[in-house]
């Protein structure tokens, strides 16, 4: 059966349900699993050559929980019934998990016992199998025995991306067909009706309401701007659907295709009836417009500003109203930790002398713009209800899945007086993984490292012959909001003086109950109007007109265009330094922090098409659709205009460090999220690599230890919770429960505030009294701390900017519970610049004025400490009340990441830890 196949919480319905696993555990499933085995073929091991490797060894990296995201049918049962795993499934888990015990010991000679050798090519006694795909002689896939990783050359460039579609189509063929749908909004209809599949359909329908002919454009668009790499780019993807297809129709006539195909009522078992859909080159323009949305597309929330500002000038008057809101938003924080930190300014999204075009809803006017329509049948269920209210709040914010790390040393200050670089991108925790891994060996390409399933014609980050490069998320400003106003009625608008319909696009789902997903039968109509300034999302009257909300993302329309960059990326030819590296990036129109090492030089680009906004407009806040107010040069037939210059985004070559962690990226560059205050996660990293390049002698296994120790570090253990501990003992405690409780978080800070195991695999935290006091203080110390001065309605706003909390269990933030990434979004900034005000120390950009018992000393510390003992009295089962994973009260599991099954392969947790999903350990020893 050559190779294997396939579900997150987003699609918890599609695993298996308990009527499947009782039928799992009769002996029929024994030879039910007989009559599906097939024997897997290989050919003879032939190894790849290596010759262009300039990594000397020294090029690590990892993914779990591993390479092969197919099962089929007799692998998902197996694995169901005794927890059985198919061949390299998993076998990236351990390396993975494994780092946060044994971190602490690490040497650079140890470093593969947590990570992969990522050195091109396999050496000859480590080739697993050989295969040429569909019988072709210009291509070879070669699978190395660790990891079971496919390493692709090709003697033809038709015949190497050929083989990258047939590899990927190995790994992640159903994975692939889910986010084909989710990107077209189509998932309940092919996986099933749950109400977390409702919900993800909705989320990505909302940003990405294309019809076919807006996916072909696309594709149009892209390869007629880009010339003769426009062209290449076409013939990739051409031959790389070849690829998949081709391993579809093999798949389906040997029937080992993913087993979920069976188990959603799209193949049958017995007779092989049903089909396997083709893909086609729209699927990839789908495919894209969920990955960009997911971590490239910052911005929006303008309304959301737009309210709480109206609620701060409800309470203090305009003038003071508008300062307490610049206060809390932090556009441009003096205290904040940056990626840039040389001084250099890349002014962009600054808050403007003399706003134009402002349109402030009325108060109390803005309603949300349904999106479902005619629900029948279990998609009329509360929870179904509810995914979509969860659904639009997550599409709707400005809080986006922002994740995703990197640590770059200069060789001035290495060991070895080469570069180092580990980093990677936080992508979540899947199974089978989103990301995939590859080698690409081919005309114009070399390359090895991860791309997202289905896009995988080039990787997309990783490794070249002598450099390597990787991103995290930016999130700078490319979405704004325009408020058009109605006329004739609510389905048309006044487009330059002209009355004008708006653009209604529908997509019918219907599902009924399948193997997989129990969801009775139900179905809904997803309708959005479209508008020359994108799609509306809300209504509401200003100055007493009616009007529609509508965003407007520079990247809609767009999503095939950055295809060119990474193009470029995998490309020898091109990539020969920092700048070629820049300028590739620079070919990439989602918001992205690039970052570059080689043998000699480091660099950093901040790619995205940052639109040219008309003077005066400020992009936080919703402006009236008129054509003074548009972005400059912008054409609505295609939603181009001008761009900011690649020289006015936050760029750099050779600085001493460079981290990220989702951070600002330099002075006076406003990103769209709130948060980007004194107190960051980024400031985990700053802090440890800053130490690291003062004492000079920089090693690959320092800088890991680095990242790996910051993982486990409790940002608010670190960095507010020694100031509150200062302000509560400026006095003597006499409360004997409030003095433990202080004992505890004291001994905790002194400890390093880790969220660590007591020894691996214990499964009980040390300090574990102080993290649950500290978990269950922070909510009530911050309400406390600021509801009284802001007043509620004022205070649940600013909540709803930015949310208060963003701890490892704390499900109730942006990225979800047992994901991972924890720490981004939270208040612990305001808590820092309010706590020091109280202490009398200096505070550059501080809130304005001080919350905490209204700036008295005594008076916050009694805050202080009645919230600590209530904390204090709270029991584990109510601090963590338990979810789908976990029994009340268990601390360790309540932080755990859970790979979130995206098909029928479930796998165990691990302890938490808050570093990127992929990720790389560099340091080149030559140039080519």
């Amino acid at each position: 059966m050559p190779r294997r196949t396939p579900h997150h919480d987003l699609f918890d319905k599609l695993r298996t349900p308990s009527r499947l696993t009782g039928f799992l555990k009769t002996a029929s499933v024994c030879v039910l699993i007989a009559g599906l085995l097939s024997p897997l073929a290989q050919t003879a091991a032939v190894a790849a050559t290596a010759s262009n490797d300039y990594c000397g060894g020294q090029c690590s990296d990892v993914l779990p929980p591993g390479e092969n995201g197919n099962a089929t049918l007799a692998q998902i049962l197996l694995n169901q019934a005794f927890g059985t795993q198919p061949d390299h499934a998993e076998d990236q888990l351990g390396l993975y998990s494994g780092l946060a015990k044994g971190y602490s010991t690490l040497t650079d000679a140890k470093i593969n016992t947590f990570f992969n050798d990522a050195s091109f090519g396999v050496a000859s006694d480590q080739v697993a199998s050989t295969e040429k795909p569909a019988g072709r002689t210009d291509v070879t896939i070669v699978r190395d025995k660790k990891a079971g990783v496919p390493h692709i050359t090709g003697t033809t460039r038709y015949g190497t991306e050929f083989g990258a579609g047939y590899a990927a189509a190995e790994d992640r063929l159903w994975l692939m067909d889910v986010f084909r749908h989710v990107g077209r909004g189509q998932l309940t209809t092919f996986a099933g009706g749950a109400a977390a599949n409702q919900g993800l359909e909705q989320e990505f329908y909302r940003n990405a309401p294309y019809t076919e002919a807006d996916l072909q454009a696309q594709i149009d668009n892209a390869v007629a701007k880009n010339g003769a790499r426009g062209q290449q780019a076409l013939a990739d993807a051409d031959a790389y659907l070849d690829g998949i297809n081709s391993y579809i129709d093999a798949s389906d006539s040997g029937r080992y295709f993913p087993g979920e195909y069976v188990l959603t009522g799209h193949k049958d078992s017995i007779t092989n009836a049903g089909t396997i859909d083709h893909f086609k080159i729209t699927d990839l323009v789908a495919l894209a417009s969920v990955i960009g949305t997911l971590f490239g597309s910052g911005g929006g929330g303008e309304v959301n500003n737009a309210i709480s500002l109206i609620d701060a000038q409800a309470k203090y008057g305009v003038e003071q109203g508008t300062k307490v809101w610049e206060a809390f938003r932090e556009r441009n924080d003096p205290e904040a930790v940056l990626t840039v930190h040389n001084g250099e300014s890349f002014p962009y999204a600054a808050k403007p002398a003399d706003a134009q075009g402002e349109a402030l809803p009325d108060a109390g006017s803005v309603t949300q713009e349904p999106l479902v329509y005619d629900r029948t049948g279990s998609a009329a269920t509360a929870g179904a209800t509810g995914a979509s209210a969860t659904a639009a709040k997550a599409t709707l914010s400005s809080a986006k899945r922002g994740m995703s790390n990197a640590l770059v040393v200069s060789g001035k200050y290495t060991a070895s007086g080469h570069p180092i670089a580990v980093f990677g991108p936080q992508t979540g925790y899947f199974a089978p993984q989103l990301l995939m891994l590859q080698e690409i060996q081919g005309p114009g390409i070399s390359a090895r490292g991860a791309s997202f399933a289905g896009l995988s014609m080039y990787v997309e980050l990783g490794r070249g012959q002598d450099y390597s490069w990787s991103a995290t998320t930016s999130g700078q400003d490319i979405i704004d909001t325009y408020a058009v106003e109605l006329c004739q009625d609510d389905y048309h608008y006044l487009y330059h003086g002209t009355c004008t319909a708006m653009d209604k696009v529908e997509q019918a789902n219907a599902w009924k109950p399948t193997t997989a997903d129990g969801t009775a039968a139900g179905s809904y109509t997803m309708r959005v109007w479209r508008t020359k300034y994108g799609p509306v999302e809300y209504r509401a009257t200003v100055g007493g007109k009616k009007v529609a909300y509508t965003t407007l993302r520079s990247s809609y329309l767009h999503e095939a265009d950055s295809i060119i960059g990474f193009q470029m990326l995998n490309d020898p030819g091109y990539i020969k330094g920092p700048q070629d590296f820049q300028s590739a990036a620079q070919h990439i129109n989602y918001t992205f922090n690039w970052f570059y090492a080689d043998s000699q030089h480091t660099a950093y680009y901040n790619s995205g098409d940052n639109p040219v906004r008309a003077s005066g407009v400020d992009a936080e806040f919703p402006v009236w659709a008129q054509a003074a107010y548009e972005w400059r040069n912008w054409d609505p037939a295609t939603n181009t205009a001008d761009y900011t210059p690649a020289s006015a985004h936050p760029n750099s070559i050779d600085q001493d460090y460079y981290i990220s962690w989702n951070n600002k990226q330099a002075k006076n560059y406003t990103t769209a999220s709130w948060g980007d205050g004194s107190v960051h996660r980024g400031n985990l990293l700053e802090d440890r690599v800053k130490k690291l390049v003062a004492a000079g002698g920089v090693t690959r296994s320092a800088l890991v230890k680095a990242m790996a120790d910051a993982a486990l570090t409790d940002l608010r253990a670190e960095d507010v919770l020694p100031e509150l501990l200062q302000v509560i003992n400026s006095s003597t405690v006499t409360d004997s429960t409030a003095a433990a409780a202080v004992s505890k978080l004291q001994a905790w800070v002194t400890a390093g505030g880790k969220r660590t195991e007591t020894s691996a695999g214990s499964k009980t935290y040390a300090d574990a009294d102080a993290i649950r006091i500290l978990d269950a203080w922070w909510p009530l110390l911050v309400k406390a701390e600021f509801e009284p001065g802001l007043g509620s309605d004022l205070y649940t706003a600013f909540t709803g900017n930015l949310s208060i909390d963003e701890a490892p269990s704390a499900g109730h933030g942006p990225t979800g519970s047992h994901a991972g990434s924890s720490f981004q979004y939270g208040w612990w900034s305001y808590v820092d610049k309010d706590i020091r005000a109280v202490l009398g120390e200096s505070v550059q950009g501080g809130l304005g004025q001080t919350y905490c018992g209204g700036g008295s000393l005594g008076s916050c510390r009694d805050i202080l400490l009645s919230t600590l003992k209530q904390a204090a009295g709270l029991t584990a089962a109510q601090v963590y009340p338990g979810d789908d994973q976990c029994s009340a009260g268990d601390q360790w599991c309540a932080d755990s990441i859970v790979q979130r099954t995206l098909g029928g392969i479930k796998h165990g947790k691990i302890s938490w830890q808050n570093r990127p999903t992929f990720q790389q350990v560099v340091e080149y020893t030559s140039h080519r």
